[in-house]
């Protein structure tokens, strides 16, 4: 197959945005090959997610160009499908978590290591190899996977040469919680609840990205006090996360004054948010069909009175960060990702977007009410730490005025609308930006509730990232790069 055949049939593929139930199309074994050589080939394509069921291997696939996403499957004859990995390297990964989950070889994947499996399950795993490194004078430093705070556990290999980092290799998946088992034959209510506890801190936009799936999926839509509401909690979650690492970053740099102000003003968000909606991380709010919560009068005049202390506060504390040399010493020029690997792995968020790639899930999906939202995506393209810190403080500026938006329109009406059981199995896709970057959902929704369901979180692309950009920097300044890109364990690991 040509890359131009591949090119025609994600042209005919049905737009996932679209709204109604996903229309995926199938494909045999050698489309589906020439389809990742075209994703691998060509820059207006981004590999948005890959994962399986009992029968296919799904890939949902972005043109960026044209502004639209086909979902293209494949059978696995005799448990095998061409590996996607082979052509394009984001998705190895995730053909690896694949392998482990339902035991689907890819063919001739460039890592067969297992992933989310550590030996545990049973089922007889090869001992894990991490990759070989040659030179003189390395020497290997093992960290985690328990680490020296309450961080989740992740293990990172490094090799240096004296201070300096050579390689990263990092394994994750020691917080496997089988998500999309857990969903399987789960009720709606039972499913949502889930998908809220995939990434804590994320959980409005894990919460928000499922919903819209199942709505999708039902052809529902959610009434218009419903949609604002949700919008506000998602922009109170971006603010109290970016707010969070813009101290804990400063806090690696040990700048720890800037740790302690973000601090409070994080919890005052989060005591804002438990005023608003009832719980400070607004958990199991966002639901398939609306929210679950209104916001009364007193809810409504805490977060306008949170609004106008950070727009009081926030600027001596940004003018603290860019005046403070041995900062910025720290920070600029640190762990640079340069915007063509940014774009090749399809990075979101704060990462993607200190580095060039203009991407936010808001404005691609369009998805409401930000579809009536003039607000600008900032991108910087130094794509150091220093830029990641910056584009989080251009978003937690730009998050509260979205905020008080939101508050100006929320007009009185119904918070929800019922949810039919569909006649027959249908599919949704969709997504959220959350704080880290886009949030992915696939559900196929029956008459019991969630057959099947798939979950993506951005750190799927982003932690191979950070392998890429502390290369070259001091062991002294990995906590400052992994703190920039702040990647999910528990979203990763699923």
């Amino acid at each position: 197959m040509t890359s131009i055949d591949a090119r025609g049939v994600l042209a005919r593929a049905p737009n996932a945005l679209r709204a109604g139930a996903l229309e995926r199309i199938d494909v045999d074994a050698p489309m589906w090959d020439a389809i990742a050589q075209l994703v691998g080939a060509e820059r207006r394509f981004t590999l948005v997610s890959l994962w399986a069921d009992e029968r296919d291997v799904h890939a949902a696939i972005a043109d960026e160009t044209a502004g639209s996403i086909a979902v293209v499957s494949t059978a696995c004859a005799n448990g095998r499908f061409p590996s996607f990995g082979r052509h394009h390297a984001p998705a190895i990964r995730l053909e690896r978590a694949i392998r482990d989950l339902w035991r689907y070889e890819p063919i001739d994947a460039p890592d067969a290591r297992r992933w989310l499996d550590h030996g545990r399950w049973g089922v007889g795993v090869e001992p894990y190899c991490f990759l070989p490194v040659e030179g003189e004078a390395l020497h290997q430093i093992p960290v985690g996977p328990v680490h020296a705070g309450i961080i989740e556990p992740g293990h990172f290999r490094f090799t240096a040469a004296g201070e300096t980092i050579v390689r990263l290799e990092a394994r994750l998946g020691y917080v496997h919680k089988g998500i999309d088992a857990l969903m399987a034959g789960a009720t709606l209510e039972r499913a949502a609840r889930v998908a809220a506890r995939t990434s804590g801190d994320s959980t409005v936009a894990y919460s928000l990205a499922f919903a819209r799936a199942v709505e999708a999926a039902l052809g529902i839509q959610p009434p218009v006090r419903a949609i604002y509401l949700r919008a506000l909690m998602a922009e109170l979650e971006r603010v109290a996360n970016h707010l969070g690492d813009f101290g804990a970053i400063c806090n690696d740099a040990s700048f720890s004054i800037m740790h302690a102000h973000c601090g409070v003003l994080r919890e005052h968000v989060l005591r804002a948010a438990a005023s608003a909606f009832g719980h400070r991380l607004m958990m199991d709010r966002v639901v398939p069909g609306g929210v679950g919560v209104d916001l009364d009068a007193a809810g409504t005049a805490a977060i306008g009175a949170l609004v106008g202390e950070l727009r009081a506060r926030l600027p001596a504390l940004v003018d603290l960060y860019d005046n403070t040399a041995s900062l910025q010493d720290r920070t600029a020029g640190t762990g640079v990702l340069h915007g063509e690997l940014a774009q090749r792995f399809g990075a979101g968020g704060y990462v993607g977007r200190a580095s060039g790639r203009a991407f936010d899930a808001r404005k691609f999906w369009r998805y409401p009410p930000y579809d009536d939202f003039d607000f600008a995506v900032p991108v910087r393209t130094a794509g150091d730490v220093d830029a990641r810190v910056w584009i989080r403080i251009e978003e937690i500026e730009q998050s509260l005025a979205l905020v008080q938006h939101c508050l100006g329109h929320l007009l009185a009406g119904p918070i929800a609308v019922d949810v039919p059981a569909p006649a027959r199995a249908v599919e949704g896709v969709a997504a959220a930006e959350a704080f880290r970057g886009d949030v992915f959902a696939w559900v196929r929704v029956d008459d019991r509730g969630v057959a099947r369901s798939h979950l993506r979180d951005a750190s799927w692309f982003q932690w191979p990232l950070l392998e890429a950009v502390v290369e070259g920097n001091i062991v002294a300044d990995f906590p400052l790069c992994n703190k920039s890109f702040n990647c999910s364990y528990s979203g990763h690991d699923l």
